[in-house]
């Protein structure tokens, strides 16, 4: 991997200047299907960092008794609730994949409660370690708006036939199949116009 970018690059410790300690840098992580979003994530958890993987609060986001549980039941019936009581993620993506309309009012519902999980675990990073970078994993972090919650966004791009080629050894989907997802993404070009830093995906982890 390689990268390029602005100077905004994570700060930790010392002061502000104004008297009020600096805190450590919230970094918004993000990249297309097989692009090497998560590899980057876990080599900087490696190096220290707080890592949040937005996939994971997602599945956290809907929990029973939650009021995003019943805003989702509410908005796509009752048959997407499976045998133990929690969502069926099979069940839901069945009515809102191929639909725009029913995945936007889907998104509405959870992105802004994955949003609220990541600033409270954020927080609670924070009150326990000030100095420590926090790392938020996330693939729709532009899409969402989530770029508001972080102090820079590092993008880690990759050329899409390299990407066709290692989502289909890796998902079994076939090229085609792959090729639809990644149209439905941002493009390489649109996500690294907001960056603040670029990671180049050569396929290394140097």
């Amino acid at each position: 991997m390689t990268t390029s970018g602005s100077s905004s690059a994570p700060t930790t410790g010392g002061d502000t200047g104004s008297g009020q300690p600096r805190r450590a840098a919230v970094v918004g992580l993000t990249g297309g299907i097989a692009s090497g979003k998560s590899t980057a994530a876990r080599i900087l958890g490696e190096l220290g960092a707080h890592v949040i993987d937005a996939d994971r609060l997602g599945h956290r986001a809907y929990e029973p008794d939650t009021d995003a549980f019943r805003a989702v039941v509410e908005a796509f019936g009752a048959d997407v609730v499976g045998a133990d009581g929690r969502i069926d993620r099979k069940a839901l993506g069945g009515k809102v994949f191929g639909d725009p309309t029913a995945l936007t009012r889907l998104t509405d519902i959870v992105w802004p409660e994955i949003l609220r999980l990541a600033r409270l675990e954020i927080a609670q990073v924070r009150a326990k370690s000030p100095d420590k970078i926090v790392i938020l994993e996330a693939a729709v972090l532009l899409e969402a708006g989530w770029q508001e919650a972080v102090d820079a966004v590092w993008v880690v791009a990759v050329e899409p036939s390299v990407a066709i080629a290692r989502a289909t050894a890796r998902d079994g989907a076939s090229a085609e199949a792959i090729q639809k997802r990644i149209d439905a993404q941002l493009s390489n070009q649109e996500r690294i116009k907001r960056a603040d830093v670029v990671i180049l995906n050569d396929g290394s982890e140097q």
